[in-house]
Order: structure tokens, then C-alpha cells, then sequence
């Protein structure tokens, strides 16, 4: 069973998509701020992150900061920021995936699926973790970067 840690300051978002990915056959984990995330993260660490980017105190970015300094634990942003260069941002700090809210709960548990099912050769690991992901910076020798927008 794939356990996700979902991260978000809002009650709801964090029930409906604990909801979805529970239904799924997942372990849910929830913080509703960056400063419980890092603890549960260092405590008993997930296979995979659901990660909003405004967080009150520690913000969603430095969560990632954090967790890539040590960790290739998949990560995929769940925010309102949908600007570019906020998508970029998330990307180029190693988010696996971003999605911008509103969002289909649905689509967000597909989402985790495929990252949690994803090939381990698809992307480096760091850690000895259950679930593996794909990022836009590595990818396998077979497929090459696309500029899909």
C-alpha cells in the first residue's frame, strides 16, 4: 500500500483528496501547514507528497527545497499559483507533476497512480521508497523532452 502525505491549508481540499486517494487503496497522511509536513516527513516518511504551494509558515516551495535535499520522494503540487513561472518554479525544484486548483479529485488520484507506478529507471532514487515517479529533468533514454504546453 502506497502511503501519501497531503498537504494543504485548506480543511476541505485535504478531505476530498484524502478521500480519492484512500478509495484508491492508499495510506493518507495529512498536515495543514509546511512545519507539520517536515515532521511527518522526517517521522515516518511517505512514498509520495500531495503538496500545496501557500502554506502558513513553512511554504510549500521550501517543504520541496527540504525534502529534495535529502530525498527523491515524489512530489506533486496541488496549488492556486498557475502562472508560469510559478509551474516552472515548482518544476525546476523538483516537483514531479504540478496541478492548479480547481482541480478534478479524480484526475489528482490518477495522477498519484501513474507516478507511483511509473518505472524506478525513470528516475533517479535516492532513497529506498515503495513508490517511484518521473520527473522532466530525467527521463528515460527512450523518450525525448517534448515542449507540450
Amino acid at each position: 500500500m502506497t502511503k501519501v502525505l497531503v498537504v494543504d491549508d485548506e480543511p476541505t481540499v485535504r478531505e476530498v483528496v484524502a478521500g480519492y486517494l484512500r478509495r484508491d487503496g492508499h495510506e493518507v497522511a495529512e498536515a495543514a501547514d509546511g512545519t507539520r509536513a517536515l515532521e511527518l516527513l522526517e517521522s515516518d516518511p511517505p512514498d509520495l507528497v500531495v503538496l500545496d504551494m501557500m502554506l502558513p509558515g513553512v511554504n510549500g516551495l521550501d517543504v520541496l527545497r527540504r525534502v529534495r535535499a535529502t530525498s527523491d520522494i515524489p512530489v506533486i503540487m496541488l496549488t492556486a499559483r498557475a502562472v508560469e513561472s510559478d509551474r516552472v518554479a515548482g518544476l525546476e525544484l523538483g516537483a514531479d507533476d504540478y496541478v492548479v486548483k480547481p482541480f478534478s479529485p479524480r484526475e489528482l488520484a490518477a495522477r498519484v497512480t501513474v507516478c507511483c507506478d511509473a518505472p524506478t529507471a525513470a528516475r533517479p532514487r535516492h532513497s529506498d521508497q515503495s513508490c517511484t515517479g518521473h520527473s522532466l529533468s530525467s527521463r528515460s533514454a527512450d523518450r525525448s523532452p517534448s515542449t507540450a504546453g
